[in-house]
């Protein structure tokens, strides 16, 4: 990003994607892991498929919050290039 020529407009414009990008990450990150959880107690999974389950719905909640924000500010600075 070329910074130090953006006007106050794309300032702002680039702060609320940030915030955007961030906020709506959490939502991935926090339901995956829920719904790895859920699924080891409602089907009963003990031993070590249970045991499994909850560190592996950690990894992908963490892989699915990181890959949301990198989307968007990709995006963004996509569209910024070209003056959409």
């Amino acid at each position: 990003m070329d910074t130090g020529h953006e006007s106050r407009w794309e300032e702002d414009a680039m702060t609320v994607e940030i915030v955007f990008a961030l906020v709506t990450a959490a939502v991935p990150a926090g339901v995956v892991p829920a719904v790895a959880r859920t699924l080891v107690l409602a089907l009963g999974l003990s031993g070590p498929a249970g045991k499994g389950v909850s560190p592996g719905g950690a990894l992908l909640g963490a892989v699915a919050g990181a890959r949301r924000p990198v989307r968007v500010l990709l995006r963004f600075d996509e569209q910024r290039r070209t003056g959409r």
